[in-house]
């Protein structure tokens, strides 16, 4: 046999087809939709520092003594909206080191000049992530303010109510650009899969006129498909390794949001979307040519 007969031979072998361009195509389009899903996990992540950071300031009375102090401390302390997440959720500043920092921020010596130090011991108290709405962040700010020996609250409202409905909104954009994003590469695999089986849509027909059955023709395409899905998922994912790697020496910052265990879900899903979505369109792309005609085929 001629070495072109050979290679027709391969050529022509069932559930064969040019395999690079495929996984290749597969794998951009994987790696597409793991770029957007790291920024959807970054963007949590994010989102969770920040409002991990929203405080009360609970001022005291001024001249409390230390018992009445300490039995304010424990008051705050045991409500239920405090953050658990952190160790500095609950802080207390006290007149003498808010002066020092604010003669530090501002170089003016109020003291001198007023000849007292008019601030309050205060607390910096962290909100658990549930109870930062407005409603909620109104309610606690009156139920605190009833506490003896709890001057003021404060805390910034037009800043936090601006924080939540900008998360919300970008959170809606990301996640809506995500789904239109996993569409079009689940179509974008498709459509490559079907090109590629194309060319052997008269191998298909040849074995289906010998009478070989339905799940003999189709299987040699769907064990070939799902490790073609496979492969391109680990190339997506290492791709998307070295991508996170290069972002992370450019920028710093980005290791307190980075989230390993995410990340690796992330890459996870993206080795099965691989696989289901290649083997999917496999299996109809066969079954679309096992259903034509001879002159459709053509």
């Amino acid at each position: 046999m001629s070495g072109e007969a050979k290679f027709n031979k391969r050529k022509k072998k069932l559930g064969s087809y040019p395999y690079l361009s495929v996984v290749a195509s597969i794998t951009l389009a994987l790696f597409a939709i793991g770029v957007f899903g790291t920024l959807v996990i970054y963007s949590k992540e994010l989102e969770k520092v920040i409002k991990e950071n929203i405080k009360l300031q609970v001022y005291l009375n001024s001249h409390i003594t230390e018992k009445e102090r300490q039995a304010v401390e424990k008051k705050i302390s045991a409500q239920y909206f405090i953050s658990k997440n952190t160790t500095t959720s609950f802080q207390f500043i006290s007149k003498e080191d808010a002066a020092k920092q604010f003669i530090k921020e501002t170089g003016e010596n109020f003291i001198k000049f007023l000849g007292e130090n008019p601030l309050h011991d205060s607390y910096l108290v962290k909100i658990n992530e549930g109870y930062q709405s407005k409603q909620s962040l109104a309610r606690i700010k009156t139920e605190l303010e009833k506490i003896q020996g709890v001057f003021q609250v404060d805390y910034k409202e037009n800043v936090i109510e601006s924080i939540n409905r900008n998360i919300t909104e970008i959170g809606l954009v990301i996640m809506g650009l995500v789904a239109v994003l996993l569409l079009i590469v689940v179509l974008l695999i498709n459509n490559t899969l079907r090109l590629a089986l194309f060319s052997q849509r008269f191998l298909i027909r040849s074995m289906q006129l010998v009478g070989a059955k339905r799940w003999f023709i189709q299987g040699p395409f769907l064990i070939r498909a799902s490790w073609h899905g496979f492969l391109a998922g680990l190339l997506a994912s290492a791709l998307l390794v070295g991508l996170i790697s290069l972002a992370t020496k450019k920028i710093d910052d980005l290791k307190l949001i980075q989230n390993n265990d995410r990340l690796l879900i992330l890459m996870g899903s993206l080795l099965l979307l691989g696989v289901i979505v290649a083997l999917v369109s496999s299996y109809r792309a066969v079954n679309k040519y096992l259903k034509l005609s001879l002159d459709e085929l053509y």
